[in-house]
C-alpha cells in the first residue's frame, strides 16, 4: 500500500509544480488553489509512504516521479522543447526510481 500511495504522490508532485508555475507568483487564483490542495496532499501522502519505506528510497521516488511528469507534461504541451538528450536522461531518471524499488 505505501508504494501506491507514494506513486499517488508523485503525481500530484507534478500536479502542484505545474500548477506553481501557472499561478505566476501566486496571483492567479485557480492555479493557487490547485497548488496549495495537491502539495498538501503529496506530502501527506509522502510522509504515510516513510512510515513503511525507508526515508531516501521514499524520497528518491517521489522526487523522480513528480520530476519526470512535470518535464513530460511540459514537453507535451509544447512549453519546453523536445530533445534526444533530454529523452534519454528522463529515461535515465526512470530507471533509477525502478531500481530504487527493486532493491528495496
Amino acid at each position: 500500500m505505501s508504494w501506491i500511495v507514494l506513486v499517488f504522490s508523485g503525481v500530484l508532485e507534478a500536479v502542484w509544480a505545474t500548477a506553481l508555475g501557472r499561478s505566476e507568483g501566486f496571483i492567479r487564483l485557480w492555479p493557487t488553489v490547485v497548488f496549495a490542495v495537491t502539495m498538501v496532499v503529496s506530502m501527506v501522502g509522502l510522509a504515510y509512504a516513510m512510515r513503511d519505506l525507508p526515508v531516501g528510497t521514499a524520497y528518491a521516488v517521489w522526487v523522480g516521479i513528480g520530476a519526470t511528469l512535470t518535464v513530460v507534461y511540459a514537453m507535451a504541451t509544447g512549453v519546453e522543447p523536445v530533445s534526444v538528450a533530454k529523452v534519454i536522461f528522463l529515461v535515465m531518471i526512470i530507471g533509477g526510481v525502478v531500481g530504487l524499488k527493486a532493491v528495496s
